[in-house]
């Protein structure tokens, strides 16, 4: 091989360096997978085909419960499962397996006594058989689930489980994880690097220690057993885990608890089914495919806690990153653990709490404008905070709000919507496909009714025109084109299309996406707003070419974040008296440009932007009030 020594591109990796390779042909293979390794392709394949048939959540997410496949997860619902602290779902771990076990040799309580329950005790096979069994079962599961840090650690305390059932000594479980910890970083050290491979360990170390404690506490006062134990198991594993997830994440889910106890009665069907499918699906396709069919049912209903829980207002808390944050974070937990010793003995301070609690996360858009004074009565435009990206709404009635863009992030747009208390999009309008205009879309989807879309012509980039149109179709929501003049209007809400021109005319809005965005002209209550979307300096000129009497506006939405690029001559002619930029804080593009801002403040404009005064909602009377003032 002949090539190029670059550094890796992450300091610390296991990676000495990376070789990129000179040649033009296509790589040879040296070595073909194992006959192990293609039986467990196989297996896995038949299970993404039993599941073909599924509703769009269930199909994604079942090869994800069962064997950590998740190529098939959209981004929306990785982030819901992110939000709502679900994604140890998605990795496969210890839980799949111990559920797989439990079916063998019934509950570890019982696996050593006269009594004892399982698939193996009803066949009448022997104590130590079972265990040989649970040890083919646990490596199995390692080839079909591929050797992942939480499936080796999963693996590796099942074996010493099993070792010690076997033998017929005492089972101890911690000293088990220790002994699975110590082989596998003796065997990997690079694990002890592993995020992923320390929440492993500090989640079932929890489960054994603090959670049978709290579970214990719960059931003497008066707390169901089967409730005491989910909810300790939740907790405990998200007290241990939540330090080690604000270094990675520097934001708390409060949240997590209720949708991982929720979650959790549906996660044992959907894996035992879920590995039938799979084991049937080689010998029997129509068999394998009823499995699936049955399992995609707690499947849906695990989507479903996900999407509804990060879909809440207040699912998460931003929180300080870094070990700073960690340790605040821990000494947070350990006074709220102290206090609840006293609290739990008062029901009306724990219904209190729990009402506190309630309303933190659901935060009803009367409350919130009470308590924050935003957004003001009368609004008529918002131009929300989703990061590097553009989501505007202009206020179309009671509830209603015809939405331009939708940003980056579902879930920043889903926020901005219920603050504004947006609950109808009679019409959502995308001036673009570009990723910063259009992956928010679910966001808007979300828990809406909206009437239409209506986009630009130029369907480019073609995977995210795709992306728009699939979850459309989905929704049951038509895609239209927009067409240059076309003027329309919803009450005191108006609005012309200036741009782009139609399809085939030689013009610079072929240039690109950005030059192609769907620029408005907007009229609403007295006020004129100009939305140019991602437009450069070529197209911009193009627009006043076609439009000489384009009038002055109160508001101008800066176009592409307040680049560099901008028309002086445009900027000039609208004589803005309000510029807002839609930028995202760091970005690493510089925007907004000192020039632009420089620009429009010399032309008489206030410059407002989101990545410093957030959400900015403008009143009919020109007043505009951000979100942090």
């Amino acid at each position: 091989m002949e090539g190029r020594l670059a550094p890796p591109s992450r300091e610390g990796d296991r990676a000495a360096a990376v070789v990129r390779a000179a040649g033009q042909g296509p790589p040879r293979i040296v070595e073909r997978p194992t006959t192990l390794q293609r039986a467990a392709g196989r297996l896995r394949a038949g299970l993404r085909a039993a599941t073909d048939g599924l509703d769009p959540d269930a199909r994604a997410l079942l090869p994800g419960l069962v064997v950590g496949d998740t190529s098939r997860v959209p981004p929306d619902l990785e982030d819901a499962f992110r939000a709502t602290d679900l994604t140890h779902l998605l990795a496969v771990s210890g839980s799949n397996l111990a559920i797989l076990i439990a079916v063998l040799i019934g509950p570890p309580h019982l696996a050593g006594r006269a009594e004892r329950r399982g698939l193996a005790a009803r066949l009448g096979i022997p104590l130590r058989l079972t265990a040989l069994l649970g040890a083919g079962l646990a490596l199995g599961f390692v080839v079909v689930c591929r050797p992942e840090p939480s499936v080796l650690r999963a693996a590796a305390c099942g074996l010493v489980t099993l070792l010690a059932l076997g033998t017929g000594r005492r089972r101890s479980l911690l000293p088990a994880l220790a002994a699975a910890v110590l082989l596998l970083v003796l065997y990997d050290p690079w694990l002890a690097r592993s995020y992923g491979f320390l929440l492993s360990v500090l989640a079932t170390g929890a489960l054994l220690t603090l959670a049978p404690r709290w579970s214990a506490a719960l059931r003497r006062r008066g707390v169901p057993p089967r409730l005491a134990e989910g909810l300790a198991a939740a907790a405990a594993a998200q007290a241990v885990c939540a330090p080690v997830i604000v270094v990675i994440a520097a934001r708390v889910s409060l949240v997590a608890v209720p949708c991982n106890l929720l979650a959790e009665a549906a996660v044992a069907p959907a894996t035992v089914l879920g590995f039938a499918a799979l084991a049937a699906a080689p010998l029997a396709p129509p068999v394998a495919e009823a499995l699936a069919w049955l399992a995609g049912w707690p499947t849906s209903w695990t989507a479903a806690v996900a999407r509804t829980g990060a879909g809440l207002p207040g699912a998460e808390l931003e929180w300080p990153g870094g070990t700073p944050g960690a340790l605040l974070l821990a000494a947070t937990l350990a006074a709220a653990g102290l206090a609840a010793r006293r609290i739990l003995r008062r029901p009306w301070v724990c219904a209190a709490c729990a009402l506190l609690l309630l309303v933190a996360l659901v935060r009803p858009a009367p409350l919130t404008r009470a308590v924050t004074g935003w957004p003001p009565p009368g609004w008529r435009l918002a131009v929300c905070a989703v990061g590097q990206g553009d989501a505007l709404a202009l206020a179309a009635g009671d509830g209603a709000a015809v939405v331009v863009d939708t940003g980056p992030d579902p879930r920043a747009v889903d926020g901005c919507l219920r603050a504004l208390g947006v609950d109808r999009v009679p019409l959502l309008i995308l001036s673009h496909y570009h990723a910063d205009h259009v992956d928010g879309l679910p966001g808007v989807l979300r828990g809406r009714a909206v009437g239409a879309i209506e986009a630009t012509p130029y369907a480019r980039p073609p995977g995210q025109a795709a992306f728009v149109r699939r979850l459309a179709e989905r929704a049951g929501i038509p895609v239209v084109e927009s067409v240059p003049g076309e003027r329309r209007s919803l009450g005191e809400l108006s609005w012309e299309v200036l741009w782009p021109p139609p399809v085939g005319t030689p013009s610079v809005a072929e240039d690109g996406p950005n030059d192609a965005s769907l620029t408005l002209l907007v009229r609403t209550a007295g006020l004129t707003l100009l939305l140019p979307g991602d437009l450069e300096p070529p197209a911009q000129r193009a627009l006043l070419e076609a439009h000489p009497a384009l009038p002055p506006v109160d508001v101008l939405k800066v176009a592409h974040h307040g680049s560099s690029h901008q028309d002086p001559d445009l900027i000039r002619k609208l004589r803005p008296r309000l510029a807002v930029v839609p930028v995202g804080a760091g970005n690493p593009y510089g925007h907004p440009s000192p020039r632009t801002v420089d620009a429009l403040r010399s032309g008489g404009a206030a410059v407002l932007r989101t990545d410093t005064d957030g959400a900015v909602a403008v009143t009919g009377d020109g007043t505009a009030f951000p979100d942090r003032p």
